[in-house]
C-alpha cells in the first residue's frame, strides 16, 4: 500500500510546484495568480482531473514513479517585464522546486536514518516518505522538462528558440496532451525517466546518501 504514502507527497510535489510558478511571474511583474487565488499551497485550487488523479492512478498501475500536475496556474506573458524570456523563467521555476525538494527530502531522510529518534514505526513511515518525496520530485522535475506541450520544456523551449525555429515546434502543440498520454500508458515515458532518476541516486549514494523508498 505505498500509494498511500506517495499520493499525499505527489500532492504536495505538484501543488509546490505550481506555485513556484505563480510566486515567479509575481516576482517578474504578473500578478495575475495572487489575484486569483492560485498563489497559495491550498490543494483545492490547484486540483486537476488528468494531471492530479488520473495520471497518478495510470502511473501506479503502470508500476511507474508517480507523476502529475496540478492545474496551471494563470500567467499573463503581457504583464512581464520580459514576455518571451521570463516565461521561460517561469516554466523553469518548476521543475527547479521540484529538484529542490528532492534535494531537501534527501537530506531529512539523511537524518532519520542516522539518528531515528521517534521510534521505529514513525521513523519509518517518514523515512518512506521522504525517500518518495526524493524520487518523486526527481521524476517530476524531469517529466516537466521533457519538451512536450503543456509541459514546462515546451515553454523554456517557446522563450530561447529563435522565431524561425518557433513556429516549426508550435506545431506540435494540438497534439501535445496525446503525445504525454501515449508515453505514460505504453510505458515509453520510463525509458526517459527511470536512467536521469537512476544517475541522480547514484550521485546522492556518492555523497552518502543512499535512498531506499519501497
Amino acid at each position: 500500500m505505498e500509494w498511500i504514502v506517495q499520493l499525499p507527497v505527489l500532492f504536495f510535489s505538484v501543488i509546490a510546484h505550481e506555485f513556484a510558478h505563480g510566486f515567479t511571474a509575481y516576482k517578474r511583474g504578473d500578478d495575475t495568480a495572487y489575484l486569483s487565488g492560485r498563489l497559495t499551497l491550498n490543494p483545492l485550487p490547484h486540483i486537476d482531473l488528468i494531471g492530479t488523479v488520473v495520471l497518478p492512478l495510470i502511473s501506479i498501475f503502470n508500476k511507474l514513479p508517480v507523476i502529475g500536475w496540478a492545474k496551471p496556474v494563470p500567467v499573463n506573458p503581457y504583464r512581464l517585464y520580459n514576455s518571451r524570456k521570463d516565461m521561460a523563467l517561469v516554466a523553469l521555476s518548476g521543475p527547479a522546486s521540484n529538484f529542490l525538494l528532492a534535494l531537501v527530502s534527501a537530506v531529512f531522510y539523511k537524518i532519520f536514518l542516522s539518528f531515528g529518534f521517534l521510534g521505529y514505526d514513525l521513523t519509518s513511515t517518514l523515512l518512506m516518505a521522504f525517500g518518495f518525496g526524493v524520487i518523486i520530485n526527481l521524476a517530476l522535475g524531469i517529466f516537466n522538462l521533457m519538451p512536450v506541450f503543456p509541459l514546462d520544456g515546451s515553454q523554456i523551449l517557446m522563450g530561447i528558440l529563435p522565431d524561425k525555429w518557433l513556429a516549426v515546434y508550435e506545431k506540435h502543440i494540438p497534439y501535445g496532451m496525446f503525445i504525454i498520454l501515449f508515453m505514460v500508458i505504453t510505458g515509453v515515458i520510463k525509458y526517459i525517466i527511470f536512467p536521469v532518476v537512476i544517475f541522480a541516486l547514484w550521485l546522492l549514494a556518492q555523497i552518502g546518501i543512499v535512498i531506499t523508498a519501497g
